[in-house]
């Protein structure tokens, strides 16, 4: 497992620039969510993006904005993002080189038919997480080879309607399968992460029982995101992803025991990413 980390991060030319190892738009937040879309913004920066930008509704973008400093934010009018606000997101998303869709969006029905509308208009590989699940679960058409869902156990069984075991093997089938059914990388998170594409098939044991705090999802699709910007194909991102994120809580649970949060995880990406390259 090492040796993915390793060919992600290979040493950079000495002439790299801003933009080189990627620029991601995170398409997320609402007026009641708004820490959500910052952890996966800080989280992708963390694993090497260059550029993170995200599209929220004001009142999450305003608190995005005043959190950190290296979060840029695109504010949108109104509490919810909306069919108003797709032509300009879609025109907006030409700049990038990945989207990462869903993490407190909600889940109105209105919210959910402009979910799937953007995600069907927006050419860009993709990472589809929280609410954006629940939307494609209604319309699988818009799915495509390039994306990655990333569902824990419910939202496995909202999307496919086939609900996990805890058994390895059988968790394992039922990932492939699906992943060959939709014709997409699907990171099932767990104990264990499973990651299909299709034929591949992986395995990640990192991780801890103290990541159980809201968002601690988000940090690992921002991170997923991230990876996808920076050029990587989707199986490969999202098992890089796996291991960054689940090694960042198992150091962070050492170090804090039941008192981890999801913030935490970012602080660890550098420990994680440091300690697999070594």
């Amino acid at each position: 497992m090492a040796s993915i980390l390793k060919a992600v991060y290979m040493k950079r030319a000495s002439w790299s620039r801003k933009g080189d190892f990627g620029r991601l738009l995170i398409l997320a937040g609402s007026k009641l969510y708004t820490g959500s879309p910052a952890l996966s913004g800080l989280a992708a920066l963390r694993a090497g993006c260059d550029w993170v930008t995200i599209a929220a509704p004001e009142r999450a973008a305003d608190a995005i904005a005043a959190y950190s400093p290296d979060l840029i934010t695109y504010p949108l009018k109104g509490d919810f993002i909306s069919k108003k606000h797709i032509n300009e997101l879609v025109k907006l998303s030409k700049g990038f080189d990945s989207v990462l869709i869903g993490p407190g969006l909600t889940r109105s029905a209105a919210v959910l038919d402009t979910i799937n509308e953007l995600i069907s208009k927006i050419s860009k590989p993709t990472v589809i997480d929280d609410d954006a699940i629940y939307a494609v679960a209604k319309n699988k058409s818009v799915l495509r080879p390039d994306m990655i869902i990333t569902p824990h156990s419910t939202e496995f069984k909202v999307l496919t309607g086939k609900a996990p075991t805890v058994k390895d093997s059988e968790r394992s089938l039922l990932v492939k399968e699906q992943s060959a059914r939709l014709k997409v990388t699907i990171l099932l998170k767990g104990h264990k992460d499973f990651i299909a594409s299709g034929k591949a098939l992986s395995m990640n044991v990192e991780g801890s029982p103290m990541m159980t705090s809201a968002g601690c999802g988000d940090v690992l699709s921002g991170i997923c995101a991230s990876l996808l910007a920076r050029g990587e194909d989707p199986h490969t991102a999202a098992v890089a992803a796996s291991i960054i994120n689940g090694l960042a809580g198992k150091l962070a649970a050492r170090d804090l025991g039941e008192s981890l949060i999801a913030s935490d995880l970012i602080d660890y990406i550098p420990k994680a990413i440091k300690k697999k390259l070594k």
